[in-house]
């Protein structure tokens, strides 16, 4: 029997992300929840996913007829200044990751911050995408927010 170890800069990563906002925090949240829900596939096509916004509400892609996939369970849900997701995400394999979007007021208005960590058998291609994704999705919030 053949086994092999990673070392644990290979097991874990950890996004921290933060983007000023001139809107107030109540608009940045809910254009959060709304980005959140229509996150780009990879053919660049919303995902259409459904946040239940409750303490174990479920994030998910609901594909219909019972079919779809789980990306994770709120942990922390605190309107309009806190989300927390437990859960995979968009990483169907052996990976346990936390998700953190939090709102603070600042002059002229909101500071968003994101925090996102994971460990498991992270594939390479996730590890190197999901910072410029958090980026974009952050990006798209503030467009949102801001208009």
């Amino acid at each position: 029997m053949t086994t092999a170890t990673a070392p644990l800069e290979d097991l874990t990563f950890d996004i921290n992300q933060e983007l000023e906002i001139k809107a107030p925090v109540g608009d940045v949240y809910r254009n959060m929840i709304e980005q959140i829900s229509h996150i780009m596939g990879g053919d660049g096509k919303a995902m259409d996913l459904v946040l239940e916004e409750w303490p174990g509400g479920r994030w998910f892609r609901d594909l219909g007829h019972g079919q779809g996939h789980l990306w994770g369970f709120v942990q922390v849900i605190k309107p309009p200044t806190l989300l927390e997701i437990t859960g995979p995400m968009m990483m169907s394999y052996a990976v346990a990751g936390f998700l953190q979007m939090r709102l603070a007021q600042i002059s002229g208005g909101t500071l968003m911050t994101l925090r996102h960590q994971a460990i498991g058998m992270i594939d390479p291609k996730h590890r190197e995408g999901l910072t410029q994704g958090w980026g974009k999705i952050m990006q798209k919030i503030k467009e949102s927010a801001e208009k």
